[in-house]
């Protein structure tokens, strides 16, 4: 191998282990957001164990676990196209990343139809209805909206980078040789649905 493409080949290593770097230390940043509120969660179920059961009755707990479903399907299909691109099937990669796009819209979509549901029944902050429940149910629900509303941004970002990522593999600039950008992406995209799992029994198996 000549000294200019052992100098590129260098290069590309030290490009790669700087992004991957980077990513894990944003990704720890993230982990760091969510374990504050995940205390917060504990700390204040504590204080209002028995209001904290009676409000998770109440959560639709299908939709829940649905949710769960799609996005362990969607963290699979990107880890198909991360190995996809990986043997030079930029194809069958885009085909996966699109797949996971799709389903992390039905994750919000599913959200969306939840939401809408939580507050036909009055279930809001600053609603008549939800000021007259016990403040341990209005704590739940304050947290409700907040912990999965933030994840949900998390998700939408997700869906967005995504397709960045789609667009860029359908031009060939993600390709066999560089893929960091997807396999960063995958990462956060697999974070969001660890997220999401700890959410799960949180909220609507609290009962």
């Amino acid at each position: 191998m000549s000294q200019t493409g052992t100098i590129h080949e260098e290069e590309h290593h030290h490009d790669y282990f700087g992004a991957k770097l980077g990513m894990w230390l944003f990704l720890l940043t993230e982990v760091l957001l969510f374990s504050g509120l995940f205390l917060a969660y504990s700390y204040l179920r504590s204080i209002y164990p028995v209001e904290f059961h009676h409000a998770g009755s109440d959560m639709n707990a299908f939709i829940g676990v649905t949710n769960t479903f799609v996005l362990l399907t969607s963290s699979l299909t990107m880890a198909l196209g991360i190995a996809a691109i990986q043997r030079g099937r930029r194809r069958m990669a885009l085909l996966c990343v699109c797949t996971t796009i799709l389903l992390g819209l039905v994750f919000l979509m599913d959200k969306a139809i939840e939401w809408t549901e939580e507050i036909r029944r009055g279930l809001y902050p600053s609603s008549a209805h939800l000021a007259t429940l016990p403040l341990g149910e209005q704590t739940f629900f304050g947290l409700y909206y907040t912990m999965t509303g933030l994840h949900g941004l998390h998700v939408l970002a997700g869906v967005s980078v995504l397709s960045l990522m789609a667009v860029l593999l359908a031009r060939g600039r993600i390709n066999q040789e560089r893929f960091v950008l997807l396999e960063n992406s995958g990462l956060y995209w697999h974070l969001v649905d660890v997220i999401w799992i700890f959410l799960l029994p949180l909220f609507y198996l609290a009962a």
